[in-house]
């Protein structure tokens, strides 16, 4: 819920040494500071809230010798028609200053806040001493139709702030019984207003107004135009709008400025004055006008700029994974920062697809463009390079099948990508490259350096073989995947930022204590300090994996032979396996869920199939053959001999699943490990 926001203009701290200024007239009160140097000019009536720049003044005819009055140009007034026509003019242009320089300020909004506070500060002091602007509550959008009841909230407030003796002169008016004093309103600026501030129930306006259809409230803003409060249907509608026992200064001291944008008015202002201030006059209506149309408008286009943020962000946000999940034998942290506030979306994404045989997927790339078009086709490679990952297929042919499908997506559609698979257990890493940045590994010891990788051609060109390398993954190691955001800008290139960001590990290693690694998100954090505040041109993407890798020690496997003793033998050996790891509570259930497996692979395998026991924070068992058909899960007849295999794993398992392979399939399930014992 959103709650009003009550604001004062500070008065300028005493200079100790000041010019002389120029007395003021007795009935104007003093100005705010002014703000910035677009602050708006001294608007109509304003009493010398702002200073105007001095202007020369015609000097006066000498006066008639016989009269004492000056000379006219024939057909013109005489002297005094000639000032009040001057004094119009000054007064005019004064107010099309103030209008022109106040709407600029409204106009510099961009979201909704920004544009009401343009029009608080904007109008307070040089036009009203306060201002209450409601607002809709919910705003619509664009063309959307509202639904339920027209409620209007107050949005802000803002006021000049109290010298001394107005402020003893107002508390002293407030505490008076009804009287001639109250009656005009003396005060009550501060009583809808500054009430609101310290929390006062009993003075302060209300926060939410309900307008009846067809009540004044409604009429007032179906009307659209600004009226005097003292007007009868202002006068009618104002209780209805601030409360019932809310007051508003007399003698056009308040005005109500419906706020109507491009298909509807969605809220209201009231200007307000102070007693001892001049009060409006009719052509400051206008001024009301103007100022409720740029309001009405910028809160239209800042609605429906917050409604394009938002589906930017959603879109991008349902492009990129929610969580990185968590492989055995690795650890992930991810970043994604958008180019600018005005470019959400992008075509930089990241991704980890955890494979068959505790393996792991890791995938950055990067689609030219910032636009949703460009948001659109990263969705799709990403959604191809899942689908490649899960048939298990090496990283080269994932790339070409990656640049086949961009060019089915168009002549045009330009993408780089680096897709590397981890294995925790052989402690090897394979990568192959089209187009993109190297990456960066961070040794355990604090040596950075970047990965020797050929670069390739980018995803879209066709007809290019992509090559890929296997590297050493050791233990404690981290591999740093990013898109060219974080390295290249205006300032510098690729090679001289990827230099920047190897520098950068290898002094943020030099921090931790010695044999340790540097833990994955303050590191990060790290790496994204090397783009300054305005060094950032396209989007960010950064993947971190810290190598931990499975021990062989943690590892048992074995190639058996497709015959009718193999359930048998594998049950032996996964009971000496649990055995040897001080896990045997848990050998009835892996030797039954093994011997289930096992026969099933027998059945239809015609080469040797594999057995893999893993141990790390839980216990895995993985058998493979050499049959693509994965196994469903069913519900057997009571008459069925067979089909319930799969029914024990799916009710013994913490997880289970089977992945097609190239050359076949795997059938894998998990175990929890029991803690150990405390020892007494």
């Amino acid at each position: 819920m959103e709650t009003e926001r009550v604001t004062e203009h500070e008065k300028p701290a005493a200079s100790s040494t000041t010019e002389p200024t120029p007395p003021k007239p007795s009935g104007e009160a003093r100005s705010g500071p002014a703000d910035g140097p677009d602050a708006a000019p001294s608007g109509p009536g304003a009493g010398g809230h702002e200073r105007i720049p001095a202007q020369p003044q015609p000097q006066p005819h000498p006066p008639h010798p016989t009269t004492g009055a000056a000379p006219g140009p024939a057909g013109h007034p005489g002297p005094a028609a000639g000032g009040e026509h001057s004094e119009r003019e000054r007064r005019g242009g004064d107010r099309l200053r103030f209008v022109g320089a106040a709407t600029r300020r409204i106009a510099r909004g961009v979201d909704l806040d920004e544009t009401v506070l343009g029009l608080c500060r904007a109008s307070v002091p040089a036009y009203s001493d306060a201002i209450l602007v409601y607002l809709r509550d919910p705003l619509p959008v664009g063309d959307e139709r509202p639904t339920g009841p027209f409620v209007l909230r107050l949005r802000r407030s803002d006021r000049i702030p109290d010298d001394p003796l107005t402020a003893h002169a107002l508390h002293h008016t407030q505490t008076v019984p009804p009287g001639p004093v109250a009656e005009t309103g003396a005060g009550l600026t501060l009583g809808v207003v500054s009430g609101m501030a310290a929390g006062s129930a009993g003075t302060a306006a209300a926060q939410l107004a309900e307008v009846q259809p067809g009540g004044p409230l409604a009429e007032v803003l179906r009307g659209v135009r600004p009226v005097f409060a003292d007007s009868p249907a202002a006068s009618a509608a104002l209780p209805e709008l601030l409360g019932p026992d809310r007051q508003v200064p007399t003698g056009n001291r308040a005005i109500l400025a419906p706020l109507r944008g491009r298909r509807r008015v969605i809220g209201a202002a009231v200007f307000l004055r102070r007693p001892e201030r001049p009060a409006f006059e009719p052509d400051d209506l206008l001024i009301a006008a103007q100022l409720a149309t740029h309001t009405a408008l910028g809160v239209d286009k800042a609605v429906l700029y917050g409604r394009e943020a938002y589906i930017a962000d959603e879109l991008q946000r349902t492009m990129l994974p929610d969580e990185l999940p968590q492989p055995t034998g690795v650890q992930l942290a991810s970043r994604y920062l958008p180019a600018a506030e005005t470019a959400r979306v992008g075509g930089d994404w990241y991704d980890a697809i955890p494979l068959p045989g505790s393996r792991v997927a890791l995938v950055v790339g990067d689609v030219m463009g910032h636009s949703m078009t460009s948001a659109a086709i990263m969705g799709q490679l990403r959604t191809t390079a899942q689908t490649l990952a899960g048939l298990d297929l090496p990283p080269q042919e994932v790339l070409h099948h990656l640049d086949e499908q961009a060019q089915r997506l168009g002549s045009d559609r330009m993408a780089t990508c680096l897709y590397a698979v981890y294995d925790p257990v052989a402690h090897r890493i394979v990568v192959a490259n089209a187009g993109h940045p190297p990456p960066v590994m961070l040794h355990r010891g604090g040596r950075a350096e970047v990965l020797r990788i050929p670069a390739g051609a980018p995803i879209g060109v066709g007809g290019v073989d992509f090559e890929a390398v296997e590297l050493d993954a050791p233990a404690g190691a981290t591999l740093l995947l990013y898109t060219d955001g974080l390295v290249e800008s205006r300032q510098r290139d690729v090679w001289t930022g990827i230099e920047h960001l190897r520098e950068k590990l290898a002094a943020t290693a030099r921090l931790t204590r010695p044999g340790a690694a540097a833990p994955l998100e303050p590191l990060c954090d790290e790496v994204l300090d090397i783009v300054g505040p305005g060094d950032r041109d396209d989007d960010i993407a950064l993947l971190a994996a810290r190598f931990d890798g499975i021990a062989p020690s943690d590892v048992a496997y074995w190639y058996l032979d497709p015959r009718a003793q193999t359930a048998r033998q594998a049950r032996r050996l996964a009971r000496r396996a649990l055995a040897r790891w001080g896990l045997d509570e848990l050998s009835d259930a892996v030797e039954l869920l093994v011997s289930e497996i096992v026969t099933n692979a027998v059945r239809y395998a015609e080469r040797p199939i594999t057995l893999r026991l893993l141990r790390t924070d839980v216990l895995r068992c993985e058998v493979g053959d050499d049959v693509p058909q994965l196994p469903r899960l069913r519900q057997a007849r009571a008459t069925d001999e067979g089909g319930r295999g799969l029914y024990l794993v799916n009710r013994l398992a913490r997880r289970w699943g089977a992945t097609r392979l190239s050359t076949g399939k795997v059938v894998w399930f998990e175990l929890p490990v029991p803690e150990p014992e405390p020892e007494p």
